[in-house]
């Protein structure tokens, strides 16, 4: 069985496939003071809900953008599964040409998807990654990774809120009644989710318009489909992309 991981900033995603089939996943978050054997017996106790032992994982694939937690993680697969784990970086094969201006610099999570969403769906793609930031990825219908941009992610951009306006309080990330709020919660609901909204289909235009396609576009991560359904230019979600990808690119190099 493969065993795909996925490290984020804010949260970790564990996938389990046997074959082509996701048996499982978890979401997890991500902690860099955790020692290896705490991330270890996190993750044994994880997998041991579908009932397989350490002894049924033969292959680990894993994408980091927080460098420090790959000294945890490779000790950590030695450890416990005695496999040296592959790690999505420069050298990799991923059957995708990055014209980055330097492609070291590419999010390995970017990379990842873009891969994921050419092989399973046509044409143009714009790929948004709904994490810790939200990135926005173009990629043509021939496979080439074309760049993208960065955006403060819906999290990151409350919390700012919160912490910066001492009157304003923690709210949840929910779909208020109206636009036009009659109270501080609701208004405050209103301008995250909506604002966020007019964010995604903002910059999904200016993809459009500047790469002159009607390009499909995929909502991946942990609040894609929250933000997706208060849009007018995400056509599908996708919330397991990332994990597929990581599966597609380990098949690329063994």
């Amino acid at each position: 069985m493969l065993l795909v991981i996925d490290v984020g900033n804010s949260n970790t995603v564990v996938g389990l496939y046997e074959g082509d089939e996701l048996v499982n996943h978890w979401r997890v978050r991500t902690v860099v003071d955790h020692t290896i054997d705490e991330y270890g017996m996190l993750i044994l106790n994880l997998y041991r809900t579908s009932k397989v032992g350490s002894s049924s994982i033969s292959s680990v694939i894993i994408s980091c953008v927080v460098p420090s937690m790959l000294n945890i993680l490779e000790p950590l697969c030695k450890k416990y599964f005695h496999i040296t784990p592959l790690i999505v970086g420069p050298g990799i094969k991923t059957g995708m040409p990055i014209y980055y201006d330097n492609p070291k610099e590419v999010g390995a999570d970017r990379v990842v998807n873009a891969v994921a969403a050419h092989e399973k769906y046509e044409g143009n793609l714009i790929i948004v990654d709904f994490g810790t930031a939200t990135t926005f990825d173009y990629v043509t219908q021939k496979g080439e990774y074309m760049g993208g941009c960065v955006a403060p992610g819906v999290v990151i951009s409350s919390e700012a809120l919160f912490e910066k306006a001492s009157k304003l309080p923690t709210v949840e990330l929910s779909r208020p009644k109206s636009v036009v709020a009659k109270d501080t919660v609701s208004s405050m609901q209103a301008g995250i989710m909506f604002g966020y909204a007019g964010l995604v289909d903002g910059l999904v235009d200016r993809i459009k318009k500047e790469t002159k396609t009607e390009s499909t576009v995929i909502a991946t991560g942990g609040l894609a489909s929250v933000i997706a359904a208060e849009t007018s230019s995400i056509d599908l979600v996708d919330e397991m992309l990332t994990l597929e990808g990581l599966k597609i690119i380990y098949s690329r190099n063994v």
